[in-house]
């Protein structure tokens, strides 16, 4: 039964993932997900059911638009088998206890923010908002309201505090050091962890996101660097091992 449930997990994660780069694609550049049509980004020719079958279309195409032969990104694929894969693991460490659906919402926007935030430096209000009733609702199911309560102030606590980094950032710096998606995405984050693994998840993310701000140095490249993705991934790596190393909820939550 479990192998079976983990299955369609995977199966259902590969039709979100698909569905998540049509919407983090589209709705950054105001383009309808619901009344436009599936199609080629090159020539613009209007996808058949058979050219959208997650993973196995890019496969049968061989990679290629079967009207115009331009390649089609690895991303596709990938971002398809990705949700997949989290979507599976989410059931295999969590049952259908509470933590597995935080952990659908926070793999969703992680690979959202993944997609919008490199593409277009966008983290998009709508997956966070969705996200923050999915935990919401799940945390009025599985608790009281006390501890509903308790968690928002702890979402306000880390927002606060990365305004205020915002603030000093810009004085300094004489520039935008942090979007506002960032910082709305800090809500999620102390919403999730609370405060002491919120801050764990913050350290942890500049981490992440160090060895890719010293590439784009090295490469010369002046751009913005999309800090979202490492954010809710390292939110993500701390969510699992909170979960599965309990002592630590003992030593770091209030």
């Amino acid at each position: 039964m479990n192998i079976f449930i983990t299955i369609c997990l995977f199966i259902l994660g590969l039709v979100f993932g698909s569905f998540f780069f049509v919407v983090a694609s589209r709705l950054p550049i105001n383009e309808d997900i619901t009344k436009t049509h599936s199609h080629c980004e090159n020539c613009k020719a209007t996808l058949k059911w058979y050219e959208l079958i997650p993973v196995f279309s890019y496969i049968f195409l061989r990679g290629k638009c079967h009207h115009c032969h331009t390649k089609i990104s690895i991303l596709y694929p990938l971002i398809e088998l990705s949700t997949g894969i989290l979507f599976a693991v989410s059931y295999l460490l969590y049952n259908f206890d509470y933590q597995f659906f935080i952990s659908i919402a926070l793999s969703s926007l992680l690979i959202l923010i993944f997609i919008s935030d490199f593409k277009y430096f966008i983290i998009l209000d709508s997956p966070l908002v969705i996200s923050i009733i999915i935990i919401l609702g799940t945390y009025l199911y599985f608790f009281d309201i006390k501890y509903v309560l308790l968690h928002i102030l702890y979402g306000l606590f880390i927002f606060i505090f990365l305004l205020f980094i915002k603030f000093l950032g810009d004085k300094l710096f004489k520039r935008e050091s942090l979007g506002g998606g960032d910082i709305k995405l800090g809500f999620v984050i102390g919403l999730t962890l609370g405060i002491p693994l919120g801050c764990v998840a913050l350290v942890l993310s500049a981490f992440l996101a160090l060895p890719y701000a010293l590439t784009s140095l090295y490469l010369n490249e002046e751009r913005e660097l999309p800090f979202g993705p490492f954010m809710i991934a390292a939110t993500v790596i701390v969510f699992i091992y909170m979960v599965k190393f309990n002592y630590l909820i003992d030593f770091l939550t209030f």
